[in-house]
C-alpha cells in the first residue's frame, strides 16, 4: 500500500527551481527534474539544506562513477547478492530482490556497495514518476541465519538512501523472517529514522503478501 508524500511548499519549490536552473545552465549534467526537487524539499526540509545536498550527490554520483557501474567487474561478481525485477508492486513501485541467505559479513564491502548503489539506480530509472517515484525493497529471511547479518551493508543501505536516493524507498518488505532476527531488528531500528521506520513491514504470510504485490514475481532460482 502506497503512502501519500508529504506536500512540498511552492514557494520552496520555486526558489530550489531558480536555484538549480543556474546551476544547470552553466552544467546540464547538474539538472534534476521536478519530481526530484520534491523528493530533496521533502528529505532536507529547507531550500538551503537541499540545494546543498543536490550538489552533494551530483559531486558524489561523478566521483563514484555511477553511470559507469554497469561494466564494474563488481556487477556480476554480486549477482546473486540483489536484483532488480522485471515486474512491480501492486502501485506500480520497481521492486529490489534481496536474498539475505546469499549474504554475510565475508565480502568485500566496497564492492557490494558499488553493486547495491547499481541497483538502486537501476530500480530509479524504471520509475514512472507521473505515478510513483519511489521503490520497494523486498528482504526475504528464508534460510536466513546470523552468519547471513551484514550490519555493514545494512548502515550502507541506510546512508545511501539517506544521503542520495532520498525519497525513494517506498515500502520494504521484510519475508519470512526467523525468530532470530527479533534480536537484530531493534539494532537496525535503531538506526532508522521514524519516517524511514515507519515503512518497513513485516509480511506474515502470502496472503498478507498479496497487499504489496504479487507472490509469482518473487524469484525462484536465487
Amino acid at each position: 500500500m502506497a503512502m501519500e508524500a508529504a506536500p512540498v511548499n511552492p514557494t520552496d519549490l520555486a526558489a530550489l527551481k531558480e536555484r538549480m536552473k543556474i546551476i544547470a545552465d552553466a552544467d546540464p549534467k547538474q539538472y534534476h527534474n521536478e519530481f526530484s526537487l520534491k523528493r530533496y524539499l521533502r528529505a532536507f526540509k529547507t531550500v538551503d539544506a537541499a540545494f546543498q545536498a543536490i550538489l552533494k550527490t551530483n559531486k558524489w554520483r561523478e566521483e563514484y562513477g555511477v553511470d559507469r557501474l554497469a561494466d564494474q567487474p563488481a556487477i556480476a561478481a554480486n549477482a546473486n547478492k540483489a536484483r532488480v525485477l522485471r515486474h512491480r508492486d501492486c502501485t506500480g513501485r520497481p521492486v529490489i530482490y534481496i536474498p539475505a541467505k546469499n549474504h554475510s559479513s565475508e565480502r568485500d564491502i566496497d564492492e557490494l556497495t558499488k553493486f547495491i548503489v547499481y541497483c538502486l539506480d537501476e530500480a530509479c530509472k524504471k520509475c514512472f514518476e507521473e505515478v510513483t517515484d519511489n521503490l520497494c525493497i523486498v528482504f526475504d529471511l528464508a534460510g536466513f541465519s546470523t552468519s547471513c547479518m551484514d550490519y555493514q551493508l545494512i548502515k550502507n543501505l541506510i546512508w545511501l538512501l539517506s544521503k542520495h536516493f532520498p525519497e525513494r524507498l517506498g515500502a520494504c518488505l521484510v519475508l519470512n523472517a526467523p525468530m532470530v532476527f527479533s534480536t537484530i531488528w531493534p539494532v537496525i531500528k535503531a538506526w532508522l529514522d521514524e519516517n524511514t521506520a515507519g515503512k518497513v513491514v513485516f509480511v506474515s504470510g502470502e496472503e498478507d503478501l498479496c497487499k504489496y504485490l504479487i507472490p509469482d514475481i518473487l524469484p525462484t532460482d536465487m
